[in-house]
């Protein structure tokens, strides 16, 4: 028996495209079989947040838009890591790289733009990349690990946003911009200035009126030579001077190509049945580099494909409203002055606001403003409406209120067009979250979020989203403290109270009981609940394998690449002939590219295949060092009065016992602890969840530190004298961190939030220890050795086999 529904396959598994499909399936959710190809072994994930992900404020988890299950939940084919090669517009099939071909009945091309990389000699060096995905951002991060010199080339948007976040992550950075002053493509000259000033003060360094000629190193860039002579050292360039559409693929299949892949105002090509949209499209002779024209050109195809009657794409006015290293800047329409058009200036230089606005013919036609852009929104829809702005030019300029405004910022919303763009991240209009609030039934700004995913990265919007909900809602508006994610108003602390009061016993159950408003649940708060769970009841409860990221699943580090990581345990970083051995004949056997010491005292085999896992393990015979989990990840130590002449304690045979003590351990984060035979603290631990220090006839124990981003240094809980109460104080601190921390949390932010004094006053009483030591021992009783497990058994090892297509998470 055949389907009945046409085959619509999406090339391009980015934001763009599959906002299309998300639109499509609210209009006509059973018309068609959805196939999705992507290029990138990822979900599809919000790109705008890299810049806050490589700035530390965001995890790349915390960016995904659309995880696994969800292309699960609407029996969505998806084919991530696959590049299709080929189009057959006769038969109408599509190849990938990897040998997938599908068939299509109707077909959108998505391919997003490629990042314009300078044909500078030297360009293919080791260290030369651009800013454009994950994999960008990942080497990035691994790079300021071991080196400190940075270049970014291009002092636009993206290249601010890639120095500011190396700048995090501790390089040196210098901007190199062709132009003599940055962002000229959004700022006129003297925002400009105001801006380049406060990233300065940051520490960021800017090389302008420069012209880059040659990149040079042997095998790793070293410097960067410009074309009148001078030169910068960098041990990383970034390029970030601008994107291409992709329209290879088209081009090679015969679509009309021009700057972008050409389409008419319904999104089609010149081919029948063959769409493009985002930023590979080119439409009226523009193709578009912002997220709001994209969605507003998915939106439009949506429609088109639904056989829903609708308006043509016209073109969209576009505008810029960023925060940029923490300052406010909006751009929009023309900044600079065409002829016949005057300019309105306000300067603030002690406080720090710039505005202008550009007028032509009684028509506000342009803005700036920077530090202060919440009059942005208003701005940017008198630009788009074309209206005479004559006799308001003052309180426009100065945000005075006016009659029409009536002074009330929520006469100002209600004022406000339905297509103005609130939610500039996901690109969520503000008559979406209107009709979710008055057709939806949307009362708390969670389920908006939910329902819309306005507010739902970085947060700069919701206080609209919560103003539209006083006007739209009314009295039915409910504010609420926001749940763990956007499935429940519910926070982690009444969660796991009513797990506990009513004994819940599994994910599914949790969900039913207290009316999770999506089914299945997502990829924030289903890893929790299975944490919640497993936590109260460890010897009933069975962890559910889905509700775990990859890395879990897989008990390894996926790399870049597609391979793995793995990291056996080395028991506080002692090892013997005999182990180095053994892990060097099979890195030999299984022809692993590269084996490194972690900053953990361990050994890392790098490069694995995935179907080679379960075999290395077993050949390791060694246990897992749990270096993709969030559990105990390593002891760190130094030699101790073992072997150091300054040593005061047996720091390598404490840091052995509590390794043992407590490996396999389930937290809500990962955790990592170290022990230093005496106060020079060698071991780094006090910048460790749990660092114990030793001091003349006792231990001295330090609690909450990271040395990640956010460095924080330990606070010293007690001081102790024998071993026994080292193990014992530790583990009752890590019991009490297990149940009382949120899903995610890291002792350092934990310990930041309850306070030092309320940690202390838990664990004063040796009573109350000794509960907790014993409960925390009855949760590590019931785990084992995941790699003991698979080897043994052939159901678990069928997950380990090579497919083409991608698992979901």
């Amino acid at each position: 028996m055949t389907s009945s529904r046409k085959k619509l396959v999406l090339v391009g598994n980015g934001m763009a495209g599959v906002r299309a499909i998300e639109h499509l399936l609210k209009l006509a959710p059973e018309a068609y079989e959805i196939t999705i190809f992507g290029a990138e072994p990822h979900p599809n994930y919000n790109r705008i947040m890299l810049s806050s992900v490589l700035a530390g404020g965001t995890d790349l988890s915390e960016i995904v838009i659309n995880d696994y299950e969800w292309y699960r939940s609407h029996n969505i084919t998806l084919y991530t890591g696959h590049k299709i090669e080929s189009i057959d517009t006769v038969n109408k099939k599509v190849r990938s790289d990897l040998g997938i071909e599908t068939a299509y009945d109707e077909l959108i091309l998505a391919t997003g733009s490629d990042p314009f990389m300078l044909p500078l000699p030297g360009a293919d060096k080791e260290g030369v990349i651009a800013f454009r995905d994950i994999k960008d951002c990942q080497i990035m991060m691994e790079t300021s690990k071991s080196y400190k010199k940075a270049l970014v080339i291009g002092g636009g948007l993206l290249g601010l946003e890639a120095a500011r976040g190396l700048l995090h992550l501790g390089m040196e950075v210098s901007v190199v911009h062709i132009s003599d002053y940055i962002m000229e493509r959004q700022l006129d000259r003297a925002a400009a200035a105001m801006l380049q000033k406060e990233l300065e003060a940051q520490g960021m360094k800017f090389l302008l009126s420069k012209q880059s000629e040659a990149i040079l190193g042997k095998k790793r860039v070293k410097s960067l030579l410009f074309a009148d002579g001078s030169s910068a050292d960098a041990d990383l360039i970034v390029m970030a001077v601008g994107i291409r559409p992709n329209t290879a693929l088209a081009k090679k299949s015969g679509i009309a190509v021009g700057r972008g892949i050409v389409v008419d105002d319904y999104m089609e090509t010149n081919i029948p049945g063959i769409y493009a949209i985002g930023e590979c499209a080119e439409h009226r002779g523009i193709a578009y580099g912002l997220v709001a024209p994209l969605y507003e050109q998915g939106a439009v195809l949506a429609k088109r494909l639904a056989g829903v009657q609708g308006q043509g794409y016209e073109g969209s006015v576009t505008s810029t409203k960023l925060k940029v290293s923490g300052v406010d800047v909006f751009s929009a329409g023309q900044y600079e002055e065409p002829a016949g058009s005057r300019a309105l200036r306000y300067q603030d230089e002690i406080g720090g606001v710039y505005k202008k606005l550009v007028i032509s013919e009684d028509k506000l036609i342009g803005a700036v403003l920077f530090g202060d852009t919440a009059d942005g929104a208003q701005l940017f829809s008198l630009i788009k409406s074309g209206e005479s702005v004559q006799g308001k030019e003052r309180s426009l300029l100065l945000g005075l209120p006016d009659d029409a405004q009536k002074a009330s910022p929520a006469a100002r919303l209600e004022a406000m067009p339905d297509d103005e763009i609130i939610c500039g991240c996901n690109g969520v209009s503000k008559g979406t979250i209107v009709e979710a609030i008055t057709s939806g039934g949307c009362t708390s700004v969670g389920q908006i979020k939910a329902c819309t995913k306005a507010s739902a990265s970085c947060g700069g919007c919701k206080p609209l989203v919560e103003g539209l909900l006083e006007i739209y809602a009314g009295d039915a508006a409910v504010k609420v403290k926001e749940g763990i994610c956007g499935c429940t108003t519910l926070g982690r602390d009444e969660i796991v109270a009513e797990i506990k009061r009513m004994e819940l016993k599994t994910v599914k159950e949790v969900m039913n009981v207290l009316e999770w408003s999506t089914e299945e649940g997502c990829s924030k708060c289903r890893p929790s609940l299975n944490y919640y769970l497993g936590m109260l009841w460890p010897e009933e409860y069975a962890d559910e394998k889905e509700s775990r990221i990859t890395n879990e699943r897989y008990h390894a580090n996926i790399q870049k690449d597609g391979t793995f990581s793995v990291v056996p345990r080395i028991y506080g970083g002692v090892t013997s002939p005999g182990e180095l051995k053994k892990i060097a004949e099979v890195a030999e056997k299984f022809d692993v590219p590269m084996v490194k010491f972690t900053g953990g005292q361990r050994l890392d085999l790098l490069g694995v295949k995935k179907e080679d896992l379960p075999k290395i393990w077993q050949e390791l015979d060694m246990p897992s060092g749990h270096a993709y989990g969030k559990t105990l990840r390593t002891v760190k130590t130094c030699v101790g009065s073992t072997f150091c002449r300054f040593g005061t304690q047996d720091s390598i045979g404490m840091g052995i016992r509590l390794e043992k003590e407590f490996e396999r351990l389930n937290t809500p984060a990962k955790v990592k602890l170290a022990v230093s035979g005496c106060p020079r603290n060698c071991a780094e631990a006090t910048i460790k969840d749990f660092g114990v220090v030793a001091i003349d006839g006792g231990w001295e124990l330090h609690v909450g530190g990271n040395g990640g981003v956010h460095v924080r240094a330990t606070d010293l809980l007690c001081v102790v004298k024998t071993e026994d109460e080292v193990v014992e104080w530790a583990s009752a601190f890590l019991q009490y961190y297990r149940e009382n921390a949120a899903w995610n949390e890291r002792t350092s932010n934990w310990v930041e939030r309850v306070g030092l004094d309320s940690i202390k006053a838990a664990l004063d009483n040796r009573e109350d220890r000794l509960a907790l030591q014993g409960r925390i021992r009855t949760a590590l009783s019931v785990t084992t050795d995941p790699w003991k497990q698979i080897v043994k058994d052939k159901e678990l090892r069928k997950n380990f086999e090579p497919i083409s297509r991608v698992e979901t998470v």
